[in-house]
């Protein structure tokens, strides 16, 4: 089911991650969807319809339904504007709860678009979606459980709900399809993650969780397609002593060290970033760096990297160079 990920506009770092506007609905052609889009929605009483259906005892009325409505709300603000006035959102929520797998997965989806309007956020969240969803994020279909994650970021631009998702479960699910997923859902779930850890206590959480080792495991693999996008998530972390607890734990350090000496420029400037906040109040950790073996391509870095990459190299290898009883002097030690 090819479709763009859920991170279009995720301010000026959506470079790091995939773009989205909706689905793209990969299971039918452009021909096919436009035909069910007209079969489907032609005025006011079409769509009463369909809304109504959802309730209906038959599991292919519901599933006809939900397809319809997930079709239409990836075409113009205007119709998704018009479902959610028209009441589509709570009985689309109250079947995130379905067994059957297909319904799930267009009623996520349909949910999704939905969320693609600002005004239609609010109403998602109000009607219960953010502890729904969590069902399809855990065990819902592929693109259900990514789109689960392209849902929650959406609603995660709104602070308030940002915190609810926190404080709702999500955080370690999302995690999980971060490790076992397919492509597709480890970037959603990236990007989810990395909107949700933009607040302290959901840093805390997903470092509590787990979220350090699998990131770092996607660091580390050079065919992971998700190196950015995982140093991007890294970054973020280590902005909380228990971040910078976790990256150490886990052996980050190595990884990082390798990645400043054959990852891309980017990469590198990313790393040694990391590096220098995990330095900059432990003179333990200077020390595990230094035994890395980082002086060697940090000199290089400072060399022939970017700008920003060739002066923070430069500042972490004068606070590796410092002694070390000066650095606990003048910093205090850890």
């Amino acid at each position: 089911m090819g479709r763009s990920s859920c991170g279009d506009d995720f301010d000026d770092r959506s470079s790091n991650f995939s773009d989205i506007n909706s689905d793209r609905s990969g299971e039918f052609s452009p021909t096919t969807a436009d035909d069910l889009r007209r079969s489907l929605f032609g005025n006011s009483s079409d769509l009463d319809r369909l809304i109504s259906d959802l309730e209906s005892p038959s599991l292919d009325t519901q599933r006809e339904a939900a397809l319809g409505l997930r079709l239409l709300a990836k075409d113009s603000p205007d119709k998704r504007l018009r479902i959610a006035e028209a009441g589509a959102v709570p009985p689309l929520v109250a079947l995130l709860s379905s067994t059957d797998p297909k319904l799930q997965e267009y009623c996520v989806t349909a949910l999704f678009n939905l969320s693609l309007c600002e005004e239609n956020k609010t109403v998602i969240a109000d009607a219960g979606a953010i502890k729904s969803l969590l069902k399809p994020l855990k065990s819902g279909t592929s693109t259900a459980r990514s789109n689960a994650a392209c849902t929650l970021f959406r609603l995660s631009q709104i602070e308030n709900f940002k915190i609810a998702i926190g404080r709702s479960g999500a955080i370690p699910p999302l995690i999980t399809l971060l490790e076992k997923g397919e492509i597709r859902g480890k970037k959603d779930a990236a990007t989810a993650l990395y909107m949700l850890c933009s607040l302290r206590e959901n840093k805390i959480r997903a470092v509590q969780s787990g979220i350090m080792r699998p990131l770092l495991e996607l660091l580390a693999d050079p065919d992971s397609m998700m190196l950015e996008k995982a140093a991007m998530v890294v970054k973020i972390l280590v902005t909380v002593p228990e971040g910078k607890t976790a990256l150490v734990e886990e052996n980050g350090i190595a990884v990082l060290v390798e990645i400043v000496e054959v990852g891309s420029q980017k990469l590198k400037e990313m790393s040694v970033g990391i590096l220098f906040q995990i330095c900059e109040d432990s003179v333990t950790n200077r020390v595990l760096v230094t035994r890395e073996g980082a002086i060697p391509p940090l000199v290089a870095l400072s060399q022939s990297g970017t700008s920003k990459a060739r002066q923070k190299a430069e500042q972490l290898i004068e606070m590796l160079r410092q002694p070390r009883s000066g650095i606990g002097a003048a910093r205090g030690s850890d």
